[in-house]
């Protein structure tokens, strides 16, 4: 008997998750600031194995995220700040249609 299952993707294949653009943020200001892994890793007290998954989309908690910033000499509030602004211009934000009312009857524009 063939096996003829779908496979059906979790998300859309080309929508970032914040994870992963985190992380890029994360990388991105580690190699502009020209430092090592474990220079970063050290200054966060956090591994270097760990550091190096978080770069690369690892889930983390908002205190692992803050460490890693700090050692990086940001904020929490501006990594995030840097991943919004990479999705935002990923995505230009899509406006939903506005409704409007017209007596009883209700109308999208």
């Amino acid at each position: 008997m063939p096996n003829d299952a779908r496979v059906i993707p979790l998300r859309p294949a080309k929508e970032p998750l914040w994870r992963d653009v985190v992380g890029e943020v994360l990388r991105g200001e580690r190699l502009a600031q020209e430092r090592t892994l474990k220079d970063v890793a050290d200054a966060a007290r956090i591994s270097m194995p760990y550091l190096s998954e978080l770069e690369r989309g690892k889930e983390a908690s908002s205190e692992v995220l803050a460490a890693a910033a700090h050692a990086l000499g940001l904020s929490l509030t501006d990594v995030l700040s840097l991943a919004q602004g990479r999705l935002a211009g990923l995505h230009p934000r899509v406006r939903p249609a506005r409704a409007s009312y017209q007596g009883d009857v209700r109308l999208a524009a």
